[in-house]
């Protein structure tokens, strides 16, 4: 048994549809009382330190101890290449993003970077996100897998293109359903593992595979969708040229 003190911050209700005010509780003088490394209590410092006699204390003073972070959206798959220079989005892509990706069908690279993006992230205090894989399936086993060994809640997919992307980084709208289908059966809602079905932006995939993953999501209602809305200018033009059809 442990016990963290220091300033605590914890939430009773959803401050995005109650108030701040209602919704935190700030501890100047708190605990966190951790047992076989589940949160077991928070309170009072002298409240926890009566009722949890006998612990393993660990002052962090006036720190802050507060829920890990949330990360929404991620691609572990572009770890090595942060802060690389593009000068737009899609030369981005097509200089550093692509290229990154295409050496993810070695099993053995995409398990190092799995393992390196999510050490990065609790090292920083970041324990739950959603993050994009890449077209091949491996690299999405071993994201869950290195997820699983760290007893991390994750959302993740294999990324879907058809069109509009090298070509040993291109998928069919088939093999986008059966690979990603056989994933969701490997690990949606195995242990912590949550499934995003996942076509990576309207360039990259055609109607006809934006269309079959619908059906997919249909199958498996219960899975997560994540995708991309067009940034910039230049993007929002080449997908109107792409669909001329739909109104936006």
């Amino acid at each position: 048994m442990k016990v963290l003190l220091g300033q605590t911050l914890s939430y009773k209700n959803n401050p995005f549809v109650n108030s701040i005010e209602t919704s935190a509780r700030h501890l100047k003088h708190g605990a966190l009382v951790i047992d076989k490394g589940l949160i077991v209590d928070v309170g009072e410092k002298n409240h926890i330190l009566k009722k949890f006699p006998n612990s393993e204390i660990i002052d962090y003073q006036d720190h802050l101890i507060t829920a890990g972070f949330i990360d929404c959206h991620m691609h572990y798959p572009q770890t090595q290449i942060i802060a690389s220079y593009g000068k737009r989005l899609l030369d981005w892509l097509n200089n550093f993003t692509f290229p990154e990706e295409m050496k993810f069908s070695d099993i053995k690279y995409a398990s190092k970077i799995a393992s390196m993006t999510l050490d990065l992230c609790l090292a920083n205090g970041t324990t739950t996100l959603a993050s994009y894989c890449t077209i091949h399936p491996e690299s999405v086993d071993v994201f869950f897998y290195e997820a699983e060994k760290r007893k991390m809640s994750v959302i993740a997919g294999k990324t879907c293109m058809d069109r509009n992307a090298p070509k040993n980084l291109l998928d069919t709208p088939k093999s986008a359903y059966v690979d990603s289908e056989k994933l969701i059966k490997k690990w949606h809602n195995n242990g912590r593992a949550i499934y995003a079905i996942s076509p990576r932006f309207a360039p990259t995939s055609s109607p006809e595979q934006l269309e079959i993953l619908g059906d997919l999501w249909k199958s498996h209602p219960d899975c997560l969708m994540q995708t991309h809305i067009s940034e910039q200018k230049e993007e929002m033009d080449w997908v109107q040229k792409l669909f001329p059809n739909s109104k936006d």
